[in-house]
């Protein structure tokens, strides 16, 4: 059943501080065959991404200890994991924040409150061209 579905065999991780954000994306994830991981802060999710290897990261700009863009900027410094996609969630939405966010290597902003639309959307787009590029060999 699992192959009829969009997203099978694609890993992804989510971090976020929000036990409400975690479980939504993982049940809209889930739901289109993504293999979901979670991880409640930078530290967690760094530590995650080494063990998982994920296809498509989601990591929440607003959390303790270690922020998003901190985050972010440590997997996107890592050779093995420099060309991973790096999904920043945000509620806010300022040019600044933008900016910043490509600073440190961003692919993507989405914006919370998210839905299961531009979750898959943003998964979708992330991955769809790593797959050609990776056929195109």
């Amino acid at each position: 059943m699992s192959e009829d579905l969009p997203l099978s065999g694609i890993k992804v991780l989510l971090i976020d501080d929000s036990n409400t954000i975690r479980r939504s994306g993982e049940i809209f994830l889930s739901q289109a065959g993504c293999q979901v991981i979670l991880a409640e802060d930078g530290f967690d999710g760094l530590a995650k991404v080494v063990d998982n290897h994920p296809n498509v990261i989601f990591v929440d700009v607003m959390m303790p200890r270690l922020d998003g863009y901190q985050t972010c900027a440590l997997i996107k410094k890592h050779q093995h994991f420099r060309n991973t996609p790096v999904i920043m969630l945000t509620s806010k939405d300022t040019l600044f924040d933008r900016a910043r966010g490509k600073l440190v290597g961003a692919d993507q902003y989405l914006l919370k409150p998210f839905n299961k639309k531009s979750l898959i959307e943003a998964v979708i787009m992330h991955t769809q061209e790593k797959r050609e590029i990776d056929y195109g060999h």
